[in-house]
Formats: structure tokens, sequence, C-alpha cells
């Protein structure tokens, strides 16, 4: 239909140039003839000045001895000779003279024919022909409104696009749970015989970047069926309804290609608990929610088909969708551990030229609390930072840079600051640095530099070399008294502070109210003080005003304890803390192995802890 489209309006283009061009063509061969009354052309004869005369129908075109032609239009009652002779023009003079005879009239008629009916006939049923269209295809897109979105992806057309569990690096036991649904598509009768039913869904869980919808490939292509892959927002729409028949067509076509697996990512865009007082019941989520719950486990099974999706908010799920026979399982995917990460960092070092020195290791020591998505993204900038110096391969310098600007951002260099504010800022992170090191369940000092990035001035990086998902008292106090490093350094070294701490102590509020409303560290026992609580009406204060103030005095008592902690730290090891000060305004970037040599001892004995910590 479409070819049939273009061949019509090419037809239509050619029938107008060709009109144009023979009007210009016909303009261009006028353009030497002179039109003039009938009596010049007589004169010419009388004058013996007359070559040859053409007569075509009522016009005269006399072309003189001089090569130049004249045109002029006779009487169309009677014949050119007869016109001559009403003029007085002599027997010699007419038979003197070489006349020839056009006749066109009749292709004249059908060209002026063609002109003034034919093309404004073509021109108006093309105009009406292309409304039409128009509106046909406008019915069409009307009657695919409640049609599926859903991409497909067939194992058998599609294998470039299909990923194996082998490119997925890490998450083991959430792979093992997978597998066996792949093991369902693959071979149900072995799961029927003993009277296994096959899950209906699968729930994927986890933070953003771990991988959830690389998962839901992997399974599809080593089930090798069709896999129907969608997101929870292009479900709502503006019109009710219209989710509603979306879901249902996409269950119905999937069910045409079955075995097959339905991905829905960001379930919660749909899925959220309802009742809540939001939307009424006739809210467009509501109406999509209640048929995914009907097309997954309503009066009639759907045979072949596992529903896969994923959310990062598990919390905010509807009840009914989340029981069994729905979503009868869910995998949850957590943050890669260190070796995890450095299986990640191979896959996504393929096709780098990475130096032999480099090592993954160590990258997936620095990293704690990074995802899949984000690891691929440093080795990415890695690769970015190398092209830009004309480099042909990547060096471990370049990826250690490349975790400073992930974590904090690009160095500000066309940032200048006058020597005061440098000294300033090298004595406040030679007052994080020195007190990590001295405290005992501080975690260990990998790097100290003045160099700006983002919004800070300088930083220091602290992080353990193994990960951990306790955390102790021990340690929340070592953090709090490292995050006042800082401020105390800038109040014993200037006897005054700048506005450098502030984040320093936002982070350090942070983690004593932590301390004492969730953790139960404090001396107001273990109690949750959240602030508010939920209610059909909104939320209202969870405790007395009484409580409020003693949580706040119990949050002031630690930060002192903090504060007092730092200080004696720094001042019992001021020397330390003026040698590294010195170091860093020379050298501006301090490495671990330079600042423990600076530090003049044997490293302390490191601790793990679950992210790396930035005290600015």
């Amino acid at each position: 239909m479409k070819k049939f489209t273009k061949n019509i309006l090419s037809g239509l283009l050619s029938i107008l140039a060709i009109i144009v061009i023979f009007g210009y063509l016909v303009t261009q061969n006028n353009g030497n003839i002179s039109k003039v009354p009938f009596s010049d052309i007589v004169k010419e004869i009388q004058n013996n000045n007359i070559n040859s005369v053409t007569v075509s129908n009522n016009t005269v075109k006399a072309t003189l001895k001089d090569d130049k032609v004249k045109q002029a239009e006779k009487e169309p009652s009677g014949t050119f000779i007869e016109s001559l002779k009403a003029y007085g023009v002599s027997e010699d003079k007419i038979n003197d003279l070489k006349i020839e005879v056009q006749n066109n009239e009749g292709s004249s008629i059908a060209f002026s024919i063609f002109l003034n009916i034919f093309v404004p006939i073509l021109l108006i049923g093309g105009l009406i022909w292309f409304s039409l269209r128009q509106a046909q295809k406008g019915n069409s897109q009307a009657m695919m409104f409640g049609r599926s979105m859903a991409k497909v992806i067939m194992p058998e057309k599609d294998k470039k696009k299909m990923v194996t569990f082998a490119d997925v690096a890490g998450l083991k036991e959430a792979k093992e749970e997978l597998e066996e649904i792949v093991e369902f598509l693959k071979n149900p009768q072995k799961y029927t015989d003993i009277g296994a039913k096959i899950p209906k869904g699968v729930l994927l869980v986890g933070p953003p970047g771990t991988g959830k919808t690389l998962l839901a490939r992997a399974v599809a292509s080593e089930a090798e069926v069709p896999f129907f892959f969608t997101s929870g927002s292009e479900f709502v729409e503006m019109f009710v309804g219209v989710g509603a028949s979306r879901i249902r067509d996409l269950f119905k076509t999937a069910e045409k290609n079955s075995p097959a697996l339905i991905f829905i990512d960001e379930l919660d865009a749909v899925g959220r608990s309802r009742g809540t007082g939001i939307g009424g019941g006739n809210d467009e989520r509501e109406q999509t929610l209640n048929q995914i719950l009907v097309e997954m486990d309503g009066f009639e099974a759907n045979k072949g088909l596992i529903v896969l999706a994923a959310t990062n908010r598990p919390d905010v799920l509807d009840s009914a969708l989340m029981r069994p026979g729905r979503f009868d399982r869910r995998v949850t995917l957590d943050l890669p551990d260190i070796k995890e990460r450095e299986q990640i960092l191979k896959v996504h070092a393929q096709g780098k030229p990475l130096e032999k020195k480099v090592s993954l290791r160590i990258i997936a020591e620095r990293t704690p609390g990074f995802s899949g998505a984000d690891l691929s993204n440093l080795l990415n900038e890695a690769a970015i930072l190398s092209a830009r110096h004309n480099k042909k391969s990547i060096n471990q310098n370049d990826i250690l840079m490349s975790i400073d600007k992930v974590l904090m951002g690009p160095e500000r260099k066309s940032r200048v600051i006058s020597e005061k504010e440098k000294t300033i800022v090298a004595y406040h992170e030679a007052g994080h640095a020195v007190t990590g090191h001295f405290l005992e369940h501080s975690d260990p000092i990998q790097k100290v530099t003045i160099i700006p990035r983002g919004r800070a001035g300088g930083y220091t990086l602290k992080m353990p070399t193994e990960d951990r998902r306790l955390i102790s008292k021990s340690h929340f106090q070592a953090d709090m008294a490292v995050a006042l490093g800082g401020y105390v350094a800038e109040e014993i070294t200037f006897g005054e502070v700048t506005t450098g701490a502030s984040n320093d102590i936002q982070q350090l509020t942070q983690i004593a109210e932590q301390y004492v409303r969730y953790y139960g560290m404090s001396d107001l026992g273990p109690i949750h003080y959240s602030d508010y609580r939920n209610n059909r009406t909104g939320e209202i204060p969870n405790h007395s005003e009484k409580t409020l103030q003693e949580i706040d005095e119990a949050v002031k008592t630690i930060i002192d304890t903090a504060y007092a902690t730092c200080k004696k730290t720094l001042t019992d090891n001021k020397d330390k803390l003026e040698q590294l000060a010195q170091a860093l305004i020379k050298d501006e970037t301090i490495e671990r192995p330079e600042f423990e040599a600076l530090m003049g001892n044997t490293p302390k004995e490191e601790s793990p802890e679950e992210s790396p910590k930035e005290v600015s």
C-alpha cells in the first residue's frame, strides 16, 4: 500500500512538472516574437519586407527579411487572403508571398481541455484521496490505541540481542532460582509428573543497576522462548480502560506464542496498593492492576506463560499481586560483594585494552556499594579518560581517577584559590585523615586530596578491603569522630572554623540520629523512634514533646562525645597533622602508601565496611 501511494504521488508530480516545463518552453519560444496589429504585417507585405508567412487558425506569423518575427491576430470570419484583399493588397503581392497554413485547432482544444478540466480534477481528486488516507490512518491508530506496546524478541530471529547467564556476572543465588524457571520452560513434563506446578510469576527485587532486566533477558535466551518486554508506565494512559486493554492484548499475544516469557519492568508504576484514598475506584492504575491480577490467576489459567517483573519498590506493591498464584517467587538482587564486583569488572573489561599491571581486585576493593551498572560506567569513564590523553591502553591510574570522578564529580582545574584557602583545605582534610588513622574502629584511609571535585574543595577517602553487612556501635562512634576531623583541625590550627565543615556536620547529625532513633544504641534503649505514623487522614506525630526532647538531648550528647574524641586524637598527634597538611599543600594528593609512610607506623588493623565514605 505504501508503494502504491508513492507511485500515485510520483505520477501527479510528474504531470505537474511536464505542464510547467511545457509552459516554460512555449514562453521561451515566444520570447523572439513581437506581437503587433494585423495592419503592421500588411504594411510589411506592401513594402516587400516579408520572407514567409505562417497561418495557424487566426494567428499570423510573418518572418521578415532581417529574420525578425511579427505575430498578429486576424479576424476569425475570413481567410488570411481575404483579410489581405480587404486591406487592399494586390494579387501580385499576394502571389509573391510564401504562405504556410497549419491547422492545429484540434490539439489546441484538447490541450485547453486538459489544462482547464482534467488537471483541476486530478488535483482535487488527489487532495480528496490524501485526506481519506489520513482519516483511515487516524482510525487505524485509534483502533491500535488499546493494543499492547510490548516489544518482542524471538530467539530464532534476534540471536544478537539475546544474552545468557554467562553474560551476567555475580548474582549466583539469583541465577540458581531462575535456572529452575528455564528448566520449567524447556522440560515441563519433569515437574508435572511429580505434581509440581509451573510458577506463574517471578518478582525480581533489588536496587537500580543490579541487573534485573539483564537477568530476565538471560532467562528468555536460555529457555529459547519468545520474550515480551514492556514497562509498567506504558499501561498508564489518560483514558480509563486503555491500560487494561493493553494487558489483555499482551497476554493474548503471548499465549499465541507460548511457551513464552512476559517481562514487566518497573512494576510499581501500576502495581501500587489499592485503597489508599488516592485516585478512587475508577483510577486507570487500579483498573490496569485488576486486569493483571485476572490474567495471572483468574478463572482461566494461562498455559505456558511465565511473568517476570522487576521493581526496586516492593514495599508499595499491592498484597493481592504478591500472593502465591500470582508472583510465586521473589528473587532478591543485592549489590555485588567484592568477588562479584571483580567478576563484573572482568565482563565489562572485555573489548577494552587494559594494561597488564591493572589489578581488577584492587578496583573491586575501591568500589564497595557499586552496582553492575556503576561498574560498567566506571570502566567506560576510564576508557574515555585514556582516549582524551591519546593513550592506546587503560592503566590503573585511569581507573582510579574514574572512581573519584564517579563518586565526587570531575576535577575543577579551572578553579583558582588563594594560598590561604588552600592551606585551610589542607589542614581540614588532614584532620579527617589523621583522626581516621589513629581511631581503632575507623576504616583505612585510601586517599587524601585537596583537588576540588564537584562541590567539595577536597576529600578524604576511607574504605575497607572487604564487605560487611553489620555495623557496630564502635564503628558509628568512629565515623562521627572522623566526620568532625576537619572542623576540629581548623579550630585548633586557626582558632576559628569555616563553612567547609557544613557537609561534615550534616553527615554527623544524620549518623547520630540513626544511632539514637533506629538502632537503639543510645541510653534511651532499643526503641524505634520514627517522626510520624500513617493514618487514613495523613501523618500524625508519633511521640510526645517530652520524648522528642529526650531524643534531641541524646543526639547532642553523642555528638559532644565524638567531638571530645576527635579533639583529643588530633591534639595528641598534632605533629602528624602538621606533617600531612604540609605534604598536601605541596603534592595536593596523597595515596595510601604515602599516607602510611607519613604516619610513620605500621598500618592499623583494617576493618571492613559496607560502602566507601568520602569526608569532605
